[in-house]
């Protein structure tokens, strides 16, 4: 084989390379358009979940505050735009210390809870509520207890005056034809003292703490969580 003839073989080898090369390339750069294309639906995704969500959350707590803004004085209570609604005046609700209701807290929620029933069960809601909890919340404080062990025994007695709660509300007539529901989306949970409410100097208001909360989750949240795991 001559200089020329190894020189022409040794251009067509490179040739070669180069067009494989330049096919990869090609390849790759397809496969990242693809990929930006699909992660951009999907942030598209996540966005327009959320907007729904904030829209829902808006309207509900726009129904919640209309339905309710007349009583809430008098029951001591506030709705908040996280749609929680919170029962505060610990002297309507539980003796201290005790987790039987309050003839006055019977009374409102017996007013109350059907109410409210009916609007996050209306055609409006009732598929986009994922839970109805139901809170009880104490002060950090208690009598002749250190720390640690004050927690553990609010711990109890907020997971008691739930659990009371909720018995009570399952046993209204009002609310007998929507049970199977409620029963599929409703939960007590004592929290103690872990989410104590700060008077505006920063110290902790037992009085207000010392509370029953309605706080409600969409399924937003869960939805977004399903779009995010298709990343994976």
């Amino acid at each position: 084989m001559n200089n020329n003839e190894e020189h022409i073989e040794q251009e067509e080898h490179w040739v070669s390379v180069s067009d494989l090369m330049a096919g990869l390339m090609m390849v790759f750069l397809l496969i990242a358009i693809v990929f930006m294309v699909n992660a951009e639906r999907e942030r598209n995704k996540v966005r327009d979940v959320a907007v729904l969500y904030d829209r829902l959350r808006t309207q509900l707590y726009q129904d919640l505050l209309t339905e309710f803004a007349p009583d809430l004085e008098q029951w001591g209570a506030e709705i908040n735009p996280d749609l929680s609604i919170r029962f505060g005046r610990p002297e309507l609700i539980f003796d201290r210390g005790a987790n039987k209701l309050k003839t006055g807290f019977e009374d409102i929620l017996q007013d109350f809870f059907p109410r409210y029933l009916g609007i996050i069960t209306s055609v409006k809601y009732r598929d986009d509520i994922a839970e109805v909890r139901i809170e009880g919340h104490t002060s950090s404080g208690w009598l002749g207890q250190e720390e640690d062990s004050a927690y553990i025994l609010n711990m109890g007695l907020s997971q008691e005056r739930t659990r009371s709660t909720l018995d009570y509300l399952l046993l209204l007539p009002e609310v007998q034809q929507e049970k199977y529901w409620l029963k599929a989306h409703m939960t007590a949970n004592g929290l103690s003292s872990s989410k104590p409410i700060l008077s505006l100097g920063g110290e902790e208001d037992r009085e207000r703490s010392r509370r029953v909360e309605f706080r409600l989750r969409t399924d937003a949240e869960s939805r977004i969580a399903a779009i995010l795991e298709s990343y994976q």
